[in-house]
């Protein structure tokens, strides 16, 4: 088969197409036939070899090694252990998360059954593929944190607040693969919007739900908004500490890539910060394709290319303003 492998830690140009065995199921596991494969940030810190983490959360790997995470395809071969899927269904799953051995750049997978779930039967396989890393996060972080291990960034343990009608949230980078997820989300439960994208993703916003939406390029949106229950920031990073002005008392702040933040002035403000990471999660994953197949949330595809362009495909990551998801095709 062919698959996309890193042999060397570098930019998109590290990035080869290369001949490898079709692996073996093992127990426990389906061999997919990969149809579509999602392409996410963790992807693209692989790649760099992990150069944005802390060295003592760094997860172990050796080179060289198939990246990705996130699939769609068809289940080729089935262990004599698995009981919920057979040959020639449709599934979708977050393989293997935190881990860096999902090796979803392939043509075949072999796949822990307990990270998949049947694939919507109204969306096809690109929309599919598009669909469980961000879509899991936006739900571990929102809804249903679904496990209790320790996240590597915060001794707590992350706490969504139950969101309802009435309640304001403000989603910022709300046009990428975890923030348009957020924002349909919250709006499912009810929330008001607040959408903070640049200028060229409004629209596209707006036709997701969103009640109201800030150009970050034109106006700082802690100077605009005020009062906001909760704030889902998918930059994160050093200025997302911005945001906790525009909070009310009581309110939170969930950072998706953790910020920097001060104990003592987060308690002054009398808010919370808090986080977690994503993990593999069949049960929650059914329950968003059931959002999927029902058109109650949808998938925004920014661009589709070959696997053999997953070059490309990370370049373009790279240049950033991304409007939902990029999407490998496998032929």
């Amino acid at each position: 088969m062919r698959a996309v492998r890193l042999h060397e830690h570098g930019g998109p140009e590290v990035l080869r197409y290369d001949e490898v065995p079709i692996p073996e199921p093992g127990p426990g596991e389906v061999l997919v036939r990969v149809h579509a494969v999602g392409v996410n940030p963790p992807d693209w810190y692989l790649r760099d070899g992990m150069s944005n983490l802390p060295e003592h959360v760094r997860p172990k790997f050796s080179l060289p090694v198939i990246p990705g995470t996130d699939l769609s395809g068809v289940v080729e071969a089935v262990a004599a252990d698995v009981d919920d899927f057979r040959v020639g269904d449709e599934v979708f799953g977050l393989l293997r998360f935190p881990g860096f051995d999902g090796s979803t750049y392939a043509q075949y997978v072999a796949a822990p059954a307990s990270d998949l779930a049947h694939k919507p039967a109204g969306i096809d396989h690109v929309h599919a593929a598009g669909a469980p890393m961000a879509g899991l996060t936006a739900w571990q972080f929102l809804i249903e944190l679904g496990h209790d291990h320790p996240s590597p960034f915060q001794a707590a343990q992350h706490r969504p607040v139950p969101l309802r009608a009435g309640m304001t949230v403000l989603v910022n980078g709300a046009a990428g693969g975890v923030g348009h997820f957020a924002l349909q989300l919250a709006k499912w439960k009810g929330a008001r919007v607040i959408a903070v994208a640049s200028g060229a993703h409004e629209t596209f916003l707006k036709e997701l739900g969103a009640d109201e939406f800030i150009d970050y390029t034109k106006s700082r949106p802690e100077e605009l908004v005020h009062d906001i229950d909760l704030v889902l920031d998918t930059v994160g990073g050093p200025d997302s500490k911005r945001f906790l002005r525009t909070l009310k008392r009581g309110g939170s702040q969930f950072p998706v890539f953790f910020g920097e933040f001060d104990e003592e002035e987060t308690a002054k403000l009398g808010v919370t910060v808090t986080g977690t990471q994503v993990r593999s999660n069949s049960t929650q994953l059914a329950e968003l394709g059931r959002l999927l197949d029902a058109g109650t949330v949808r998938v925004a595809i920014d661009s589709t290319f070959a696997l053999a362009d997953a070059r490309a495909a990370h370049e373009r990551a790279a240049r950033g303003h991304v409007q939902g998801k990029i999407v490998l095709t496998v032929a």
